[in-house]
Order: structure tokens, then C-alpha cells, then sequence
């Protein structure tokens, strides 16, 4: 499950079963025939644990001086997996653009996550770091759902706090990954906008929000991206 930061408190989890299938087989032998258990694979074989993608996030020397890690922020899966959940909203919440945790606004959980957020002391300027791991090819269908929503459904949303509007814009960012998608948040109200950045690594998906600095915090977060995703690549 993931928690994000003060700019989001609010998470909707859904749950979904694994389904597991059967197979069986008979023999037409006149003698008995001894029916051998079936067992499945695992399939979150070879995929990374929360503990390990911790390793891979940013650590505090990364970040400059002023931002402490935010504890209420800072949680992964451990040694063991989740269940992966799926839920496909009629409509998307598109205010989730403006917190941690923001990937999850295309409705797909992941089977492990680790998570890392830093809040500037003196400012409200905050950085999120978190990477997910999915089975197959579900990391890049986030990846594609993430961009979708941010071009289409959420392309305008209402900020709840200063019910103002949000201009949302994305693009596709070479050079960050297997493929990368920067989204800029701007509002006319605001000092500073925000800037979200998802780069897929195989089956891992790291997203980064920044609001730091007066560039819409968009030098940060490519920098942090860059980090994670060179911290994945060197132990695939």
C-alpha cells in the first residue's frame, strides 16, 4: 500500500484476487493412475522486494541543504510482495497530479514499492521519490494510462485548496530509461508549479515530484529521476 505525503493524504486501494488455474490431466490406462500436484511458478520471480528498491532511492546527501526526510512519507514493502490491484474509476481523481504518489492515478498497484519524500524546512517545497515494481508488461501500461489521463481527462483540474485551475501538460522525455514521461503542473494562483516525471526500467516505474526551485521544479525532479534510474540499470 503506498502513503503519500502531506499533499496527499487521502489513498484508495483497491483489492484484487489472484486468480489461480488448475490443470489436470487423465490417463486411460487400465491401471491406476497417480495424478502428480501441480505447481505454479512464482510470479514474482526475479522481481525486486521494497527493501531492495530502497537502495536504489536517493539518499539524503542527494538532496540540498534545508529538506529532511518526511517520516510520514518514507515507507517500502519489506522483504515480502503484495497482492497487485487493479481499479479503472470512470473518472479519474485528477488531483492526485498534486501529491506523492501520484502514479497511482492510473488505478494499478504494484507488487512492491519503495518511497522517499523530502520537505523543505524553511519553504513548502517538496520533493517525492518512488519506484514500483509490477509483473510483465504492467509497468509500461501504467506508463501509457499515466500519459493518456494527462493528455485527455486530466488535462484541466481544479486545485482544491485555492479552487483555481490547473493546467496539466506532458510529453515524452528521451534519454530517462526504457521511456520516460515529464508532466508540468502550472496554476495561475500558485508561486511555483510542479513537475512529475515517470521513467520505466524494465518492470519498475519510478516517479518523482518536485516543486523545488523556480523552474517548476523541473531541473530537480529530471536529476532525481536520473539518479534512481541509473541506481536500477546498474543492478538489472
Amino acid at each position: 500500500m503506498h502513503i503519500p505525503s502531506r499533499a496527499a493524504r487521502v489513498l484508495a486501494v483497491a483489492a484484487l484476487p489472484l486468480a489461480l488455474a488448475a490443470c489436470g490431466s487423465t490417463e486411460s490406462s487400465s491401471a491406476k493412475a497417480t495424478a502428480s500436484p501441480s505447481h505454479s511458478a512464482d510470479p514474482n520471480a526475479g522481481l525486486p522486494t521494497g527493501a531492495q528498491l530502497k537502495k536504489a532511492l536517493a539518499p539524503a546527501s542527494f538532496f540540498r541543504a534545508g529538506f529532511t526526510s518526511d517520516p510520514d512519507a518514507t515507507r517500502d514493502t519489506g522483504d515480502t510482495y503484495v497482492p497487485p490491484a487493479t481499479k479503472s474509476p470512470a473518472k479519474p481523481d485528477c488531483t492526485r497530479l498534486g501529491g506523492t504518489s501520484w502514479i497511482d492515478i492510473a488505478g494499478v498497484t504494484g507488487v512492491s514499492f519503495a518511497q522517499g519524500d523530502y520537505v523543505s524546512e524553511n519553504t513548502s517545497e517538496e520533493i517525492a521519490q518512488q519506484i514500483d515494481t509490477f509483473r510483465g508488461t504492467t509497468a509500461a501500461s501504467v506508463l501509457k494510462e499515466v500519459k493518456t489521463i494527462a493528455t485527455t481527462t486530466c488535462a484541466t483540474f481544479t486545485d482544491p485548496q485555492t479552487h483555481t485551475k490547473v493546467k496539466v501538460a506532458a510529453r515524452a522525455t528521451p534519454g530517462l530509461g526504457d521511456e520516460a514521461c515529464t508532466i508540468t503542473l502550472t496554476d495561475a494562483s500558485w508561486e511555483n508549479g510542479t513537475t512529475l516525471v515517470a521513467a520505466r526500467v524494465g518492470t519498475d516505474l519510478v516517479s518523482v515530484l518536485s516543486t523545488d526551485g523556480h523552474d517548476n521544479g523541473a531541473a530537480t525532479a529530471k536529476k532525481l529521476t536520473q539518479r534512481i534510474v541509473t541506481s536500477l540499470e546498474k543492478t538489472s
